[in-house]
């Protein structure tokens, strides 16, 4: 019988009485309209409800054990929506796989799901770097999943540097074929999710070689196993590289090549081509061969902010029922959510994981735009597509990491255990600060993009739309009267962006002036390049927060409900603007009256943001099953949750332990 109350915790339940607004108008608005929501809501259940109503954590599983649950579970899904695809749409795409890797869907497959990549990357890849004749040949098969992929390009001596690549695709002209080599073991290719023991197939990313003369990164379709027996194939070295941080199911592998060779036709040649007597066709836009990341980075955006809303959601509602540290003497304990500093360690994530996902849509709709033009032969949207993809994906990766941990120690010893989740969340948002481009280096691409931006706008060049306010900024270049308003802070913003975009364009000419080579300038322009990157995607972030928070769309929601979400607006653009205080002050003078003032906000906001915390994240909407959580469930009986999964822990299976009897009794009973 289950310890667990079938009743909600109290304190839980009077949240959500005393919010001043209606949960589900947020769930609404999050998700995009009630039809959205009532999908969301009906593929949970389709795919929840018939669950064993245990948790198993797979951190109570071998290495071995979890990737055989992972691949079952997986597999159980994949046949749940490729059944109800066949029974709602048949023949369509929009159920599966489309969203076999889908956020709302992750508590499936909790320990992470070994053929995530395999969509994510692979079936992308070749949609867009391969041909249509290609993507009949092997896209078609993998989105049907017949084959099974992974996605080869990181080694293990070489990461985003993606010309600095070992691995070698030489063209022997005599048999029309590629031969692929690993030549050093740094060359082996190094974390792809899935490669280990998931997939016989991958797009392996090396560099092509014709007549020994190098013709830059190419993509090449590879079987690594036999299809029938699963067997690795002549010349292919392929396994699990072992236990990591996070994504323990994931599978991520290794793959050695040793003069395996492949039909010519098997190089991705949507964008270059290698003909039949060698001759190599340049792609007419060297970072098309980049697009599939692009891509990838767009989505982690959305995945990180969603996974940092979780953590807020499982942290606020732990921090509704625990009570500690009476706030006046003699008086009960109060819920630690009425503790100012727990308000500062819980709210501002919540705002910052809305202000992301926000971005995460403005993001897709230029990425969206980008890809309509690159069809019609249009490739001048991509500088800015991928500088911004860049930037957000290092902003929002960073952000919700730090996030997640914060929100962690909110929760005291409790949120050690792994039964919080918390920790299986951290992570995953720590992994993508590395994984598809780290995000350092990620940042220095964006500051490239900046320095060259500047040099357009002194010259009177046009901008693109996202650093557009760099024009005006040089006009201004200052902020002028400080107000304060939202306009205010955002424009301030910008100036400070503008301003730190200029200073270092000019620290970078004055180290080109004096000898440097361009690369040394650049490198030694490195802290600034990354401190402007991150000003300029916050200004982006920033705007588009305000846009969805003021702008048309506020006209169709319920007042209640725009309350709300001005005061997530205020709490971030006044936390915003004191994190990057250090260059507001260059730009703006701000007296000690301005600072407290702004520090008065930040108090004010918290607390007027506390009496519809729970109902916020109420409305995020995240089934019981994906915040698989005992601190964090609906109900809020986290103490019983707790204790019931110690209990169920398999290390209590019996009273006493095989090993005491083996080596600890020994060893107490023996003489010295």
């Amino acid at each position: 019988m289950s310890i667990v109350p079938k009743t909600v915790n109290p304190d839980l339940q009077k949240e959500r009485k005393n919010a001043t607004f209606n949960s589900e108008d947020f769930a609404l608005w999050y998700h995009g309209g009630e039809e959205k929501l009532k999908f969301k809501r009906f593929l949970e259940s389709y795919v929840y409800d018939d669950l064993d109503e245990g948790i198993t954590r797979f951190q109570d599983l071998s290495h071995e054990d979890i990737f055989a649950d992972a691949t079952k579970n997986s597999i159980i899904l994949a046949k749940k929506l490729r059944k109800l695809q066949t029974e709602l749409n048949p023949g369509g795409t929009e159920i599966w796989p489309t969203l076999y890797g889908s956020p709302e869907l992750w508590g499936a497959v909790p320990s992470g799901n070994p053929f995530s990549v395999h969509f994510s990357m692979m079936v992308g890849c070749i949609r867009e770097q391969g041909t249509d004749e290609q993507f009949e040949k092997f896209g078609k098969r993998a989105q049907n999943f017949e084959i099974t992929g992974a996605y080869a390009q990181t080694e293990l001596g070489h990461g985003t540097f993606l010309r600095g690549l070992e691995t070698r695709a030489d063209f022997d002209r005599q048999n029309d074929e590629f031969v692929l080599n690993t030549p050093t073991i740094s060359a082996y290719k190094w974390w792809p999710g899935g490669l280990g023991h998931s997939a016989n197939y991958c797009v392996v990313v090396a560099n092509l070689y014709i007549d020994n003369d190098p013709k830059g990164v190419a993509m090449f379709v590879v079987q690594v196993r036999d299809e029938q027996t699963h067997m690795p194939l002549p010349g292919v070295d392929i396994g699990d590289i072992g236990k990591k941080l996070g994504f323990a199911g994931v599978n991520n592998g290794f793959l050695g090549l040793k003069n395996v060779r492949i039909p010519r036709t098997n190089m991705l040649m949507r964008h270059s081509q290698v003909h039949r007597d060698g001759t190599f066709v340049k792609s007419p836009a060297s970072a098309l061969a980049y697009f599939s990341m692009v891509y990838v980075r767009c989505m982690i955006v959305r995945n990180n902010s969603i996974a940092l809303a979780m953590a807020a959601t499982i942290a606020t509602r732990y921090s509704a029922v625990r009570r500690q540290s009476p706030i006046n003497p003699n008086e009960p304990e109060p819920q630690i959510m009425d503790h100012l500093t727990q308000q500062m360690k819980l709210f501002p994530e919540i705002a910052i994981s809305l202000a992301f996902k926000l971005a995460s849509t403005k993001l897709w709709q230029i990425y969206d735009q980008t890809a309509e033009g690159i069809k019609r032969g249009e490739f001048s949207r991509m500088p800015e597509l991928h500088a911004m993809a860049c930037s957000l994906k290092a902003l929002c990766s960073s952000y919700s990491a730090s996030g997640v941990e914060r929100l962690r120690l909110a929760c005291g010893g409790h949120g050690y255990l792994a039964s919080s989740n918390l920790p299986n969340l951290y992570s995953a948002a720590t992994a993508a600060c590395t994984y598809e481009g780290e995000n350092t280096v990620l940042l220095l691409q964006v500051g490239r993009f900046l320095m060259k931006s500047y040099r357009f706008a002194l010259t009177g060049k046009p901008l693109v739309p996202t650093i557009a306010y760099l024009q005006d900024a040089i006009k201004e270049k200052s902020v002028g009267q400080w107000t304060g308003s939202w306009n205010n802070i955002i424009k301030a913003l910008q100036i400070a962006a503008a301003n730190k975009i200029r200073i270092t364009y000019e620290n970078l000419s004055a180290r080109l002036k004096a000898g440097q080579t361009e690369a040394e300038a650049a490198n030694n322009s490195g802290i600034e390049y990354t401190q402007a990157a991150e000003l300029h995607g916050n200004c982006f972030v920033a705007a588009t927060f305000l846009e969805e928070v003021t702008g048309p769309a506020a006209r169709g929601r319920n007042p209640a409900l725009n309350q709300v979400l001005e005061n997530l607006l205020e709490l971030f653009l006044v936390s915003t603007a004191m994190r990057h205080m250090n260059e507001l002050l260059r730009v703006i003078n701000l007296s000690d009256a301005d600072l407290r003032s702004l520090q008065n906000r930040l108090e004010d906001v918290l607390k007027a943001i506390r009496p519809n915390a729970v109902a916020i994240c109420d409305g995020f909407d995240f089934h019981d099953r994906n915040l698989k959580s005992t601190l964090g469930s609906y109900d809020g009986n986290a103490y019983e949750r707790i204790f019931a999964e110690a209990k169920a822990s398999p290390l209590n299976k019996q009273p006493v332990p095989d090993v005491f009897y083996t080596h600890l009794k020994p060893f107490m009973k023996s003489k010295m």
